[in-house]
Formats: C-alpha cells, sequence, structure tokens
C-alpha cells in the first residue's frame, strides 16, 4: 500500500508542478502569446513546417523524447537504491528536465524555428556554435550507430514483438495519407491501428506469425542495422504528416494505454498482492525488494556524479533540446501550447520512469522466473537481477528486468504471461525505432545548418562551396548522417577481427561517451536559454543552478573516466582505449574553452530584444 501511496503523491506532485511552476515560467517568464506568428504558419512547407494540433504534436514530441531512456536508465540507477533514483527523477524533471525543455522550445519557437545548436552563435558566440554542432553531430552519430544495436537485442530476446512494430510503418503511412487527402481526425485510425498492433501482439506466437517473428529473430545484428539506418534515411526526408506525426501518435497512444494498465496493475498489486503464488502457497505482497540507499554497489562507479549521467531520460536530457527545437516548433501551430507540449511531455516522462524504478524496484519481487526453471520472490528476486554493476548494468539486463517487474503487474490485469512480456517487448522496441529516425532528421537539420554557416565562408574556394552547397540539401545531408552511422557500426567492437557476425556493434566503443555527451548538449542548451533569457531583461535565477549542475556533473564524470576510472573499470587511459580518451579529454578541454568564453560573455550585458 506505501507503493501505491507514493505513486499516487508522485502523480499529485506532476500536476501541481505543471500547474504553478510551468504557468509561471509560460506567463512570467517566457511571456507566451496566442497573437505571436509560429515558425509552422511562418514559413509553412508541407514538409518541416507543418501547423500541427496539440495532441499530435504532444505525441511526437513525447515519444521522441522518450524513446528507450527513460527504461534503461531508472533501470540501471535503481542500483544505487530507489529513493536517490526517485528523487532525482522528481525533482530533476520539474525543475530541470521541464524547464531545458520548454526553455529549449521557446527559444527556437521565437527564432524561425532554428535549432538551440544554431541559436547558440547569436545569443552567445560563434566558437560556442562550433562547438555545440561538434557534440551534436558526435551524439546524434552515437544514437544511430547503437540503436539497431538495441532494437535488434529486443527483437532477439521478444520475438513476439517483431511483427507489431514493423507493421506500425505501414499502418502510419497509410494513415497519414489517408488524413492528408481527407482532413479528418486522426484519432480513430490510431486506434484501430493500435488495436491491430495488440492483437498481433496476442497472436504473435502462433501460426505464420509465430514462424514469422521466429525467422526475423534469426537475422544477424547487421542486417538488422542495415534495414533500420535505410527507414531511417526513407522517415527523415519525408514530410511529417506521412510517417512522423501518424507514427508518433500511434506510439503515444500505446504509451498511454500501457501506462494506464501499469497503474491498474500496479493498484491491484498493491491491493491483493502478486500474479504468482509463492512457495508457501500465498501471493507474495507489493513491496520494494531493492534497497533504498546502496552507495557502494560491486564493480559500480560512484553515485555522484554518475547517477546524474546515468539517468538522463526521465530528469533531464540533452537529446530533448534537439527535439523541441529541431522539430517540435516546426509543428506548433500556437505558441501557448508550448507548456502543454515542452513542460508537461517532460513530467509525463518522468512519470514513466517513475513507474519504471517502481517495476524494476518493487514489481521485479512479485515473481522472477530463472533459467533452471523456477521463481525468486522479493529481495531474492531483486539481488538475482543486481548481482553486480557488470551484470545489471548490461542492455539485456535492464530492459530484461523492466519486461519482468512490468510484466508482473500486467498480469494482475488479467493479461496472460506471455502476451504481457510481449507487449512490453513492443513497448521497448517501438519507442528505440521512434528515437533512432528522430535523430536522422535532428542529425539532418545538424548537417543542414552546418552547411548553410560554412558557405558563406566558401566563397573563395569552389570545391569548399560546392560540397557545403551539397550537403544544404534534404536527401543529401540524411544520407551524410546514415552513412557515417553505418560506417561506425560497421566496425566490430573490443577490437575483434571484422566478420559479418560482429558488424553493426561499433558503436558500442564510444557509448560510455554517450551519457556525458548527452547531459553536456543539456548544460550548454542552458547557457542558450539563459543568454535568452536575459537579453529579455528577465530573471534568470532559476537557471543558474541547473545550468551549473549539467555542466559540472558531465565535466566530473568525463575526467573520473578518462583519468582515474570508474568503479572496477580502470580509466581509459589505464586500459587502452585511447579513442574514447582522446575524444574524452578533447570534450573536457572544450567544455572548460566553452565555459570560460560564455562567462566573458556574460560580462557584457546584451541589449533588451
Amino acid at each position: 500500500m506505501e507503493i501505491l501511496v507514493l505513486s499516487v503523491a508522485v502523480v499529485l506532485l506532476y500536476l501541481a508542478a505543471y500547474h504553478t511552476y510551468g504557468r509561471w515560467l509560460s506567463r512570467r517568464i517566457f511571456a507566451l502569446t496566442a497573437d505571436r506568428l509560429c515558425p509552422s504558419r511562418e514559413f509553412e512547407d508541407g514538409a518541416d513546417y507543418v501547423p500541427t494540433s496539440r495532441a499530435i504534436v504532444f505525441g511526437h514530441h513525447f515519444t521522441s523524447i522518450a524513446g528507450t531512456g527513460p527504461i534503461v536508465g531508472p533501470a540501471i540507477g535503481v542500483i544505487w537504491g530507489w529513493v536517490p533514483a526517485l528523487l532525482w527523477v522528481v525533482f530533476g524533471s520539474i525543475f530541470i528536465g521541464a524547464v531545458h525543455d520548454l526553455g529549449s522550445l521557446v527559444v527556437s519557437l521565437r527564432n524561425r524555428g532554428k535549432s538551440v545548436g544554431d541559436l547558440a552563435g547569436a545569443l552567445v558566440g560563434p566558437r560556442v556554435r562550433l562547438l555545440f554542432m561538434a557534440v551534436l553531430v558526435l551524439a546524434l552519430t552515437l544514437v544511430l550507430a547503437v540503436f539497431g544495436l538495441v532494437i535488434a537485442s529486443v527483437f532477439e530476446n521478444f520475438p513476439e514483438a517483431i511483427f507489431p512494430c514493423l507493421i506500425q510503418v505501414p499502418l502510419a503511412v497509410a494513415i497519414g495519407l489517408w488524413l492528408h487527402r481527407r482532413g479528418a481526425s486522426i484519432l480513430p485510425a490510431a486506434l484501430a491501428s493500435l488495436a491491430l498492433m495488440y492483437l498481433a501482439v496476442f497472436f504473435g506466437d502462433t501460426g505464420p506469425l509465430g514462424q514469422f517473428n521466429a525467422a526475423m529473430a534469426e537475422l544477424p545484428v547487421w542486417v538488422w542495422t542495415s534495414l533500420l539506418l535505410a527507414y531511417c534515411y526513407v522517415a527523415s526526408v519525408l514530410p511529417v504528416w506521412v510517417l512522423l506525426q501518424p507514427r508518433d501518435f500511434i506510439n503515444s497512444l500505446q504509451l498511454l494505454s500501457v501506462l494506464g494498465l501499469l497503474v491498474c496493475g500496479l493498484v491491484a498489486a498493491a491491493l491483493t498482492g502478486g500474479a504468482a503464488l509463492a512457495p508457501d502457497g500465498t501471493r507474495p505482497s507489493l513491496e520494494m525488494a531493492a534497497p533504498a540507499f546502496q552507495w557502494n554497489p560491486e564493480g559500480a562507479p560512484m553515485i555522484f556524479p554518475f547517477l546524474f549521467i546515468t539517468i538522463a531520460c526521465g530528469a533531464v536530457s540533452g537529446f530533448h533540446c534537439l527535439v523541441s527545437s529541431g522539430t517540435s516548433s516546426k509543428q506548433l501551430r500556437c505558441e501557448t501550447e508550448a507548456r502543454f507540449v515542452g513542460y508537461g511531455a517532460m513530467l509525463t516522462e518522468g512519470f514513466l520512469a517513475t513507474l519504471v524504478i517502481i517495476a524494476c524496484a518493487a514489481g521485479l519481487g512479485l515473481g522472477l522466473a530463472t533459467a533452471g526453471g523456477g521463481m525468486l520472490f522479493g529481495t531474492e528476486a531483486w539481488e538475482h537481477q543486481y548481482v553486480s554493476w557488470g551484470e545489471a548494468g548490461s542492455l539485456a539486463s535492464t530492459v530484461a528486468a523492466f519486461v519482468a517487474g512490468g510484466g508482473n503487474f500486467l498480469e494482475k490485469t488479467g493479461i496472460p504471461a506471455t502476451a504481457a512480456v510481449a507487449l512490453m517487448g513492443v513497448f521497448v522496441a517501438s519507442f528505440a525505432a521512434t528515437t533512432m529516425d528522430s535523430a536522422c532528421r535532428l542529425q539532418r537539420y545538424v548537417i543542414q545548418e552546418l552547411a548553410a554557416t560554412v558557405a558563406p565562408r566558401a566563397k573563395s574556394a569552389a570545391p569548399a562551396r560546392n560540397a557545403t552547397r551539397f550537403l544544404r540539401g534534404s536527401h543529401r545531408a540524411a544520407l551524410l548522417a546514415v552513412l557515417a552511422a553505418a560506417m561506425l557500426a560497421a566496425i566490430p567492437a573490443g577490437g575483434e577481427p571484422w566478420t559479418l557476425e560482429n558488424a553493426g556493434r561499433g558503436g558500442m566503443m564510444l557509448w560510455p561517451l554517450f551519457g556525458a555527451l548527452n547531459q553536456l548538449v543539456a548544460g550548454i542548451a542552458f547557457i542558450v536559454i539563459t543568454f535568452y533569457v536575459r537579453a529579455k531583461n528577465k530573471p534568470v535565477w532559476f537557471l543558474i543552478l541547473p545550468m551549473i549542475f549539467m555542466l559540472l556533473m558531465p565535466l566530473w564524470a568525463m575526467a573520473t573516466q578518462v583519468f582515474f576510472g570508474t568503479g572496477a573499470a580502470p580509466s581509459w587511459i589505464a586500459s587502452g582505449q585511447w579513442a574514447l580518451a582522446a575524444i574524452g579529454a578533447t570534450s573536457i578541454i572544450l567544455e572548460i574553452w566553452l565555459i570560460i568564453e560564455a562567462w566573458l560573455l556574460w560580462q557584457r550585458r546584451p541589449e533588451p530584444a
């Protein structure tokens, strides 16, 4: 019952934050008004700038910022104890993450729908802009290179999820084309598509569907990576109304339905216990199986700063500013809807991360099937899954912890165990795919913005001018984004010999950098937002501490990884990981340079805009 009370308290806190702090930011700080012309209407082109209802923009925005981040991060971070993980998610999302997302969205809305990275030059300085853009290119390339592996791993472990995820694409395209011609409501068509997906889940392990899923699960990683990158290229150049908007709206309905089922299952488990019977014939009660605090888990790095790097999505994530200023700002039709999309979506993601923490910390204790066919309950189940940092921190383990704990909740709603697990697998894979193709579109924007910046400086050099003009095209920029990710993914991980079996895992070599780079992006975005708010003669006190925190945490984490090592792992220099060490050290130098330059520019108070 205590867990149910805790969940209700989190919901009430989020509602209060939205209607108080979120309203204050929208009205007093950013002064949102319905009278100002939004970029979607001013530059409407039917492809990227498309005025869209706030419900559909919310669906796109939420599914793009969420992905697997609020699942994987909290599922790992709970190893330090459920209390610090939950506190960081709840208060981080209210006072840092939602402010970051809303601020990025508003700054872009007020500046022709440009990305925060592009605006860094005008609001802070040209060198800050180049640094920001370089970090974005690296981070987005890593996302594209690795998420094919993420999805392939989910499909390998949960084959029942394959067909429902694949069928979503043609369904979304059909809805997009139909709605574009008819102008009808998207909700009935999206609900019908969701119903078809769920029917495929329930019958996904039988008959022809089961055979199809089993055959597709055998495909090697490099095949999945190639197919997914090809899909990302197509998705990133299509008009947003063809695939991006309807697919994301379907996924948002999927999320809301799964969240609803998880909440119903949590309530049922809190009142009547788990679905599986314990050895004594009773139903295990819903209790926290994870420790409240665990300062030194085996092999894990120290909680400071790595909790705040590990749990990004759900609390604050730099990737969100790219979605806010990259795609969502080009679709909002009214400025006053920014609070609902920017601030509201982040709080919704925080609630998802809260449910993930509860699923891993308590739901897992309701019953965990072992390889030998037995069942573990309570603390034994949690300790079996989180035996050490090395075991708990792997992709398969984190996804499995959430799927098992969440599946226990779904079983309490009457869903069979196999269907519950398949449903959770579809949930994870769908959001990973959403993040992947959104990242490709965002990478296209970044490449085009960089090309547009370099082109004027290349007037005296014909080859350079032609190259930059070449990359200003949508198809060519998207192709470069996909090829760069494919080249990184093709490199075998861990020094293994190059074979087709090893290909597709290359992004994992640089993946340890992503957590710190991602949070560094958030810190730089806060610099841009702070400069913008200050230029408007508005108070910035509520931005200063989040900005310092989000610059300090990645700097601390990067320095620890490069020079000192984490937990049982030696430093990158000591272990001979020279690529990681070089990029990490370069990032440290550039961040310090950026902070110094921003501080010097801060001394020159800008004129009110």
